[in-house]
């Protein structure tokens, strides 16, 4: 995607500099910064204080840091720590413990000697791989947009509401559930996103409504709390959220609030879509409920917002008494009875065991 006149991906190597670099999401929307990322514990900060989020960029970071590391020390003592390291950062998105498991057993055989090149090349085909993904989930969920749009008044949009950021800055390219969206406007086809501003950490407000205004779709930001308002008042076309991570049997985990914008959109009639890369697809997992470990973050991110103050700097404030503690759970889980369907970069399937297992047959464990 583009940053005024320039493409942009979220991550990439500058092979001038022989260097990774990021964009440093905790600044936007107000400024842009990008980052270089060298040694391992910087990975590690990355993907934990959330210069990166989003659960397909986490696990392309984990992948280049593999990489950098090998470059440093290519034994099996520095790749099994490198996995202990990264592993531990942030405990829902799968992708992490995918791309590092990816790497570990490409790497597994390589001789000592050629492990930084092979590491290297695996990175950056996980890269590419995640932006071929987002753009085919982008092809397939453009059809189901076209569908609805057929059934409006010529010159009406399609009012498409989301929760979170899951769009190019939570990927490598494209997003996942922005990516229907930017396909759409590419097409021709008229369209109006609800971004809830996803509290704790506003990532709708500051970076989804940031990436709608680059790219010029028209958007209203809205409060968390408005959802189900303008369902009940037929606002709503179309919900489609993100995930990071997904059950064998179709149950969502993703942002907290998602599960409440699924009920609202059951009890109004409004079909409710997930838009997945097949990497956040937890195959050892049955029950999403049950089963999904739930990231707890720090409190500071509910008694505290991060904005630009009145003298222009970036900086912190209190919005709670000082006595009051902040609990913060990061995701919730929708079970897979509340989802309309799963939008894959193989098409669309229903979220059940059965549905995925006609899009992904050879995953499907015996």
């Amino acid at each position: 995607m583009k940053v005024g006149t320039e493409h942009y991906r979220s991550i990439w190597y500058d092979d001038a500099k022989q260097v990774v670099k990021i964009i440093d999401q905790r600044w936007l929307p107000h400024e842009f910064r990008v980052v270089d990322l060298k040694t391992r514990d910087e990975f590690a900060a990355a993907i934990r204080d959330m210069w990166v989020r989003g659960a397909p960029l986490i696990g392309a970071t984990a992948a280049f840091a593999v990489s950098e590391e090998m470059k440093r020390d290519p034994s099996d003592k520095s790749l099994n720590e490198t996995w202990e390291v990264l592993d531990a950062t942030r405990p829902t998105a799968i992708n992490l413990r995918w791309a590092l498991d990816e790497m570990r057993e490409t790497l597994r055989e390589v001789p000592l000697k050629e492990r930084a090149e092979a590491a290297h090349k695996r990175a950056l085909e996980i890269s590419d791989e995640d932006v071929e993904c987002n753009r085919q989930i982008g092809l397939h969920g453009l059809e189901i947009i076209k569908k609805i749009a057929a059934t409006k008044k010529p010159g009406e949009s399609v009012n498409i509401l989301t929760h979170c950021n899951a769009g190019w800055l939570a990927t490598v390219d494209w997003g996942t559930a922005t990516s229907p969206m930017y396909h759409a406007v590419e097409a021709g086809v008229p369209v109006h996103i609800w971004v809830d501003e996803t509290r704790p950490r506003n990532q709708g407000a500051q970076l989804t409504s940031w990436e709608m205004d680059s790219h010029g779709v028209p958007h209203h930001l809205i409060v968390d709390n408005a959802g189900g308002h303008l369902m009940q008042n037929g606002d709503v076309d179309i919900v489609i959220v993100g995930t990071d991570r997904t059950s064998a049997h179709g149950d969502v985990c993703n942002k907290i609030g998602t599960y409440l914008k699924a009920l609202a959109a059951y009890d109004n009639n409004v079909p409710f879509y997930v838009a997945l890369p097949s990497p956040t697809i937890d195959w050892t997992i049955n029950d999403g409920v049950l089963e999904i470990p739930i990231e707890e973050r720090h409190g500071d991110e509910v008694t505290k917002v991060w904005g630009k103050l009145d003298d222009g700097s970036i900086g912190q404030v209190q919005i709670s008494p000082d006595g009051t503690p902040g609990g913060n759970p990061a995701f919730d889980v929708t079970p897979a009875r509340l989802v309309t369907g799963l939008i894959t970069e193989r098409g669309v399937c229903e979220a059940s065991a059965e549905g995925l297992a006609a899009l992904f047959p050879e995953r499907v464990l015996n």
